[in-house]
């Protein structure tokens, strides 16, 4: 299994606008997709695709399961009503969204569905998001570590969730990160902001850049096709160890998606 290192996220857009970003994403080379059933742009991505003429081979489209659509009854379902939103008969990658709330579904029904859609066809690879050390346990006991493509988690310079991430690393367990940026907050750091001056790059790309240098993949999202071609040169931006460690220090336990209705006890 493989998750594309770089990808785009679809996170609060809609209509024209995430029709928008898409096909200037496509357009600058992007191929993978991140999208989610609550974000409600599913229909809109699939017209963008539709309209782009990109093979579909060429793309990875990943999206997540709404924790109503849990249950073995509702998960297979909603699923194929996702693949008629987005025109496509399969996804790459399909993600429980958030654990369960209060475990009212377990999660071996909802891994077990996953992976009967799996079978089916209807996603090559399958993982989790928003998962904590006990619940990616629980997951790999139930599934086996080898089946779960990746863990994707509010990852960036202000929570390096270290504690997860050496626990992903032990049990061979990819991590995707969203919310790299912060909400835009990192990009005005006065570290970040000296290391990008060092390196003639933007902090956008020094926080791309820190997470790809640690083994995840990221998933930026943005509205100005400048920025969607800047976040993309990431890629080629080398930061060295003293860069690295002056990230290091930043890390503050700064939580931003922490809805009280969905989240688990954190690490």
């Amino acid at each position: 299994m493989s998750i594309p290192a770089f990808g785009l996220g679809t996170f609060r857009l809609k209509g024209q606008t995430v029709i928008d970003s898409v096909r200037d994403a496509l357009d600058l080379g992007y191929r993978a997709i991140d999208t989610a059933q609550i974000y409600e742009n599913e229909a809109d991505i699939g017209e963008a695709l539709a309209d782009s003429g990109v093979p579909r081979s060429e793309l990875f489209l990943t999206t997540k399961i709404w924790t109503d659509n849990l249950s073995p009854a509702r998960l297979i379902p909603s699923l194929r009503e996702s693949l008629e939103r987005l025109r496509t008969d399969h996804v790459d990658l399909t993600l429980i969204h958030w654990p369960s709330p209060k475990g009212a579904v377990p999660l071996r029904e909802s891994l077990d569905a996953l992976r009967e859609a799996q079978t089916q066809g209807l996603t090559q690879q399958i993982g989790v998001s928003n998962f904590t050390i006990d619940l990616l346990r629980q997951s790999i006991e139930l599934a086996g570590a080898a089946n779960i493509a990746t863990n994707q988690v509010e990852i960036h310079p202000y929570l390096q969730n270290r504690k997860l991430a050496a626990y992903a690393k032990e049990y061979g367990i990819h991590l995707t990160s969203y919310m790299t940026l912060a909400y835009g907050k990192v990009l005005q750091d006065p570290v970040i902001v000296d290391i990008a001056r060092r390196h003639g790059a933007t902090p956008a790309q020094v926080a791309l850049a820190w997470a790809l240098r640690e083994g995840y993949a990221v998933i930026p999202s943005s509205t100005k096709r400048a920025n969607l071609a800047s976040n993309l040169e990431a890629q080629k931006l080398v930061l060295d160890d003293e860069d690295m460690a002056r990230i290091a220090t930043l890390d503050r336990g700064e939580r931003l998606a922490n809805p009280a209705s969905l989240a688990p006890a954190w690490d």
